[in-house]
Parts: structure tokens; sequence; C-alpha cells
């Protein structure tokens, strides 16, 4: 009867063991489900336009999965999903693979011009903004949040106005009478237009407004309702009373970027905007270390302020750190300080003052804006000897051998780097023995050691032929690569074509 316990009690502990084991391990099966559920909504060309219509908030990344800010992003895009999963209401995270050959339709529509583009679409779509936030998942959080708020807070407190200027320095405060009226309604038009980039409040009451510089940012002597812009750099405050919303916009936009950008690793969203502007970019490479480095940087200064918002973005930048830059345009460290300015119409167009001295930038600046400059171009020597079958064009010599040679020429734009050109080349090659001792002249031009007047040329991949007559015609080819269909190219476009359709020397 004691064995008979004892077997029964083993049995029991036996069972017992077993079912915790079993509800562990649904446990464990349970959490790892929640563990793995994906939360950022994956969608396409086909549900896109239906999912976005259901909801009247909502965040997009664009990305493509070669990129590798793509997959940084990735797991941070994740867990924030998982947070604002549980916001009430929840607010839903979604991807859209923009390189998937069915979406690109849909990539097009929403003008990426580069991965991860991250768009915040409101109203079921009606409304798009783009997203200027973090990609940190905590951040990303505390940021989507503040976006579904208001646009612009009412400001009751120097505290409430304090608190808008965050890490970044800028925030935009409105004064108003009354919460009513045109003015403040185009305000708030302003700020939805804007509000992805950057905070808003509005106030009945100045004293409210920080103080920042010295007492003359104190707004007491403004007369009715105007805007504030708060930056981190030169006056600190800018304030605007044109309540056109465009025209503000444009203002608050032109204000919002530093005077003189720095060429520095930790000015990178202020070089990238510069670097995106579409006005005419000065650029002034001095020494940091030099004497006149400070009479450099306020001459320079007090330039910019004076072509400010006419058409002129400035930077500067140490030579140490800008030496590949220059190297680039085929200058070199002998010829600094140099300024050069670069046209915002042509890549390649610039207009360059070596050794110049702070008391000629202004007079440098204003012959530019008033044209009376000779832009620099790049050219690589003119060879001395050039009798091979393939002729070398360089920036200073093509003018004479495409326009002025007498010949028909086909010119090939090329780059060192490109492998198609590299597999041309032999080709080419053929080419130019088929019409040796002809009115043909086949010609190449390296376009990372020449520039190029783009205005004639438009080169998108390489290589790129052109083809050119004595009688003035220029014909860009854009057929098959081989030299069978080149060939028969160059015979029907040549002058005289018509009176002689044989003339290369070798059968085909």
């Amino acid at each position: 009867m004691g064995l008979c316990r004892v077997f029964v009690l083993f049995l029991f502990l036996i069972l017992t063991i077993v079912s915790l084991s079993f509800t562990v391990s649904a446990t464990d099966s349970s959490e790892n489900e929640e563990e793995w559920r994906e939360y950022v909504v994956t969608l396409d060309t086909h549900n896109f336009t239906q999912f976005v219509s259901q909801h009247d908030f909502m965040v997009v990344e664009f990305y493509a999965a070669w990129c590798g800010a793509c997959q940084e992003l990735a797991p941070e895009w994740e867990k924030a999903a998982k947070i604002l999963s549980q916001n009430e209401p929840p607010i839903v995270l979604a991807k859209v693979d923009a390189n998937d050959q069915q979406n690109k339709q849909l990539a097009n529509k929403h003008g990426l011009k580069g991965f991860p583009t991250i768009k915040i679409l409101k109203d079921g779509g009606n409304v798009i903004a783009d997203y200027k936030g973090p990609r940190e998942a905590n951040a990303i959080v505390s940021y989507v949040i503040q976006q579904t708020g208001p646009p612009s807070i009412e400001i009751t407190s120097s505290q409430d106005a304090s608190a808008l200027i965050v890490d970044d320095g800028f925030a935009i405060m409105g004064v108003f009478e009354e919460f009513s009226g045109e003015e403040y309604e185009k305000f708030i038009v302003l700020a939805e237009r804007l509000r992805s980039g950057i905070n808003f409040g509005h106030t009945k009451d100045t004293k409210h407004l920080p103080i920042v510089g010295d007492s003359s940012s104190s707004p007491n002597n403004i007369e009715g309702p105007f805007v504030r812009l708060y930056k981190p750099f030169d006056e600190l405050f800018e304030d605007f009373q044109n309540f056109d919303v465009d025209v503000l916009e444009k203002l608050i936009d032109v204000s919002s970027t530093p005077l003189v950008t720095y060429y520095d690793h930790m000015e990178r969203y202020y070089l990238r905007k510069f670097l995106g502007t579409r006005n005419a970019k000065a650029m002034l490479y001095v020494d940091y270390t030099s004497d006149d480095y400070d009479a450099f940087k306020s001459t320079y200064y007090d330039v910019a302020k004076q072509f400010k918002g006419k058409g002129v973005s400035f930077l500067m930048g140490d030579v140490e750190a800008s030496q590949k830059v220059l190297e680039s345009i085929d200058l070199n460290v002998d010829q600094v300080p140099i300024l050069i300015i670069e046209t915002k119409s042509f890549v390649g167009i610039k207009y360059i003052k070596p050794k110049v001295s702070p008391e000629h930038i202004l007079s440098f600046v204003k012959d530019f804006k008033d044209g009376k400059l000779q832009p620099y171009r790049k050219s690589a020597p003119i060879p001395e000897v050039n009798d091979g079958p393939i002729k070398i064009v360089v920036h200073d010599n093509l003018q004479d051998m495409l326009f002025n040679s007498g010949k028909n020429v086909l010119l090939e734009f090329t780059a060192s780097w490109s492998e198609k050109s590299k597999k041309f080349g032999p080709i080419l090659e053929d080419i130019a023995h088929s019409f040796q001792d002809d009115d043909i002249m086949i010609a190449t031009f390296d376009t990372e050691k020449n520039d190029y007047p783009t205005e004639t040329f438009k080169i998108i991949h390489f290589p790129t032929l052109y083809f050119a007559t004595p009688s003035g015609t220029l014909l860009s080819y854009d057929g098959d690569k081989t030299k069978e269909a080149i060939i028969d190219f160059i015979q029907k476009n040549r002058d005289g074509a018509h009176l002689n359709d044989s003339s290369t020397k070798e059968e085909l």
C-alpha cells in the first residue's frame, strides 16, 4: 500500500511538471509571437490609396532595400510603430518599397529625391507634409505625437514660449490682438504647412516672447500683428508683418539659413541646404590659421548680409578641410585664399578669383551680379602631338576641333570610371581606322579633366556621342553602340552624304 502511495505521488509530480511545461511553452510562444509581430504596415501600389483614405493621420517611409540609411532606420521605425500602436488613438507607421518596379509611379507621385523619404499624410491623404524629425525610436514617437496636435499652441507665459525653442534653436511665434481674423487664419495655414520642421506658438501679449541677445529684441515698438522667427545664428530673431502665406514662407526659408554656411562636418544640415539651393553659390576658401582669417570672416559676413535675398548664397571653408573640393575643379592650395562663384543655371560654370584679399570680395561679387566676369573653364592641356586615329579634344580646343576643322567630327564624351566607356573604347578605335585618310574625324573628350558647355551638350550617361558637320549641323547619337550602326549614322549625316554614300575604306 505504501508503494502504491509513492507511485501515485510520483505520477502526480510528473503530470504537474508536464502541465507546467506546456503552460510555459504556450506563454513563450505567445510572447515570441508578440515579439516578432511586424507593426509597420507594408503598402504598395495596390493597397496604398485605399489604406491611406481610411486614416486621418499616418506616416509613410519610402525606402529602398539597398539603402544603408534605410537599413539603419528599419529597427527604429519598427520600435516606434509598436509604441505608437498603443497610443490613443493608435498611430500607424507604414513603409513602401519605392525601388520595386510596381511602386515606381507611386514613388514619383510623392516627389522622392532620395532614400529614405518620409511623408506625413493627413485627412485620408489629402494633406501631405515632409517628415523632418529624428530617426531614433523614442524621438520618432515624440515627434509624431506632436504632429497630431494643433499646428500652433497658445502661449500664456514666458515658460510656454521658451519651451517652444527646442535644441535646434528655432521657433516661430505670432502676436495677435485676437485669435481670429485674416492675419491669424493665414498664420495657422503657415503653421500647418511648416509644422513638421519647426514649432509654432501664438499669443496676445508680447511680454511672453523670449528676449534673446540684447534688449533690442523687445517687440514693444512693433504695431499690429507680427510673426517672429527665432533662430540660433546671425541676428537670433527676425520679425515679419507680411501675412501672404507664400511670401512669408519664402522669407522664413531665407532667414532660417545662415548668412554664411561653414564647410564643417558639424553643420551638415546647413551644408545640405546650401548645396541644394537654386541660388548662385559663393565659396570662399581660406587658411583658418592665417593672420588675416578674422578679416576675411568679418568682411565675408558683411558682403553676405548685403546680398541677402538677392540670389547668392555664401559658404566659407578651411583650405585643409576643403582640399578635395579644390582638387575636383582642378585648383590647388597655392591659389588660396580663393573665391569661387558657381552659377545656378549650368553645371561647370564658375567664376574664380585666386589670391583674393578681403577688400576685393565685395567688388568681385558685384561684378558677378552685373555680368562683368568671364567664366572659368577647366581644361586639360592641348596635346602637342595629336596624330593618333582618335583625336584628343579638350575644353580649350573644343570649338576649333569640333566646328572649325573642316571635317565631319564624331565626338565621344567619356569618363574614366565608366565601365561602358571602357567597353566602347575598342569599338571607337575600329571606327577611327575605318575612316583614316577621310574627311571624318573621330575624337574623344574626357569630362573629368574638362568642363563642357552644358547648354550645348546634354550628357546624362557615358559614353555620349555627338556628330558635327563643317556646315554647322550638330546631332546627338542615340542609336546602338555598335561599329556598324555608328558608321551607318555617320554616312547618312556627313556633309555631302547624297553625293558619296561609300566613303569608308573598309567593307562592312
